[in-house]
């Protein structure tokens, strides 16, 4: 099936728009898209007439011109019929946003409506779900635009059987700066579900990381998603739920889907090269990290720091996943000693962590992690750059970025996130360095590179 004109439209309608209840899911739908992102929009109603001086249609029959996208958000029993319309029409996809499908034990009007779709290859998302968020092109979600958090236009594409988690991780996306190329809710996933946007996304330009979340798959679809995500190029980054027997019933309960064992899923999504993020906590840093590297990273991780403290945390976060923190030999240690500054020589500890102290200055950061990023016995550097370090200035971040340029060994950095810090902030993102908000986000993004070893 051509996917295009789901998440290309130039154009599409809202089909259900009530005439009464300003706060129905079409009305929303509509109202946000026509006098927030401007999109060439059209009503439906089966009874006609106007909503907010704009003609309404009795049907998708009846407007003017093509349509390249339906939106549906009527009863479910009235679905059938909108998609066949909508398919008479000429219309290339819809999103079906309207519940009582499989989820409320309708299965076999969930069937009926895929029969329809099916016959004429005509796609759609849905039904019961959300849909898709395209910023700042269209936006199928019915959240009232000024309680929408939008991240901006970014690398991401985002799918979630749950609509409401994957609001969420649009907010800790935008929180840390992350932006998405696609946004999709797919609920009951009825007929386009995670193995086809897989293979979507996976030639799509504008997308640089696949992230996932998953309630379950039908008969044989985890296999085929499996082997398409190791084979797709690009990282793709799974969050799983229904780990437990009570998740697994809460999960069929909320888009009827099939959890399975969850151990063996786990098992088979790190054979085959697929990052698997084990709690919400992951998911954020896993992309962002993404978005930065491509390539995977051994375990052994060289830490710089003006704190000792900072780095103390460090190493028990790093050996609590499992990564490594190696000693530096005597002759490193000398090394560096010879590059940082006299006044600090004396005082800094340099066996990893490379405790450089509260005294440190930028030259003292650069020279250190310069020297870390040529020793092949380290794999990615994480450096916890506090900016109340008074000898530090706001071109460090900017600066440490281009050793990365240099020698390609990934750094990671840590910076708090507050307003009054951002201008250090901004010198790692600007050239694509990841920033973390806490020490063990920072770890999280290590972990992340090295649970990624393509096959």
């Amino acid at each position: 099936m051509d996917l295009h004109g789901l998440f290309k439209p130039k154009n599409f309608a809202v089909i259900g728009i009530s005439l009464t209840n300003e706060r129905h899911p079409a009305n929303v739908i509509y109202n946000k898209n026509k006098f927030r992102l401007r999109a060439e929009v059209f009503p439906v109603n089966d009874r006609g007439g106007l909503y907010q001086g704009e003609k309404v249609y009795a049907s998708i029959l009846d407007i003017p011109g093509k349509i390249d996208l339906a939106v549906i958000a009527t009863r479910s029993e009235m679905v059938p019929k909108m998609v066949t319309d909508s398919i008479r029409a000429g219309v290339k996809g819809a999103v079906v946003i309207s519940g009582g499908f499989a989820e409320s034990g309708n299965k076999d009007l969930q069937d009926r409506l895929v029969s329809i779709a099916k016959e004429a290859d005509f796609p759609f998302i849905g039904p019961n779900c959300l849909g898709i968020y395209s910023h700042p092109f269209y936006d199928t979600f019915f959240i009232p635009s000024e309680r929408m958090i939008r991240p901006e236009k970014g690398g991401v594409a985002l799918i979630s059987q749950s609509g409401g988690i994957l609001v969420d991780h649009m907010v800790k996306l935008a929180g840390e700066g992350v932006g998405l190329s696609k946004a999709i809710s797919i609920g009951n996933k009825a007929l386009i579900g995670e193995i086809e946007l897989l293979e979507y996304f996976a030639q799509d330009p504008e997308t640089n990381v696949i992230a996932f979340y998953i309630e379950g798959f039908g008969k044989r679809e985890g296999r085929e998603f499996i082997l398409k995500a190791e084979g797709c190029g690009k990282p793709v980054v799974a969050l799983k739920a229904g780990k437990t027997p009570m998740g697994i019933r809460a999960v069929a309960s909320h888009t009827a889907a099939m959890a399975g064992d969850y151990e063996v899923f786990s098992s088979v999504l790190a054979q085959y090269g697929v990052v698997e993020a084990k709690d919400e906590y992951e998911l954020i840093p896993f992309c962002e990290v993404f978005c930065c590297y491509r390539g995977s990273i051994g375990g052994n991780i060289g830490i710089i720091t003006g704190s000792g403290g900072h780095g103390a945390l460090a190493v028990d976060t790093c050996l609590s996943h499992g990564l490594s923190v190696p000693a530096l030999a005597d002759s490193d240690q000398i090394e560096i000693r010879q590059r940082i500054s006299p006044r600090i020589q004396a005082i800094s500890s340099l066996r990893n962590p490379v405790d450089l102290t509260g005294s440190a200055v930028d030259e003292d950061f650069v020279n250190t992690a310069k020297f870390l990023s040529e020793r092949e016995e380290i794999d990615c550097l994480l450096i916890l750059l506090l900016p109340y370090l008074p000898g530090i200035s706001s071109d460090l971040g900017a600066r440490l970025s281009q050793i990365y340029r240099q020698t390609g060994k990934p750094i990671i950095a840590y910076v708090p996130h507050v307003d009054k810090f951002m201008m250090f902030v901004e010198g790692f993102q600007l050239n694509q360095i990841p920033v973390s908000h806490s020490i063990e986000e920072a770890v999280h993004m290590a972990e992340a590179l090295r649970r990624h070893q393509p096959c």
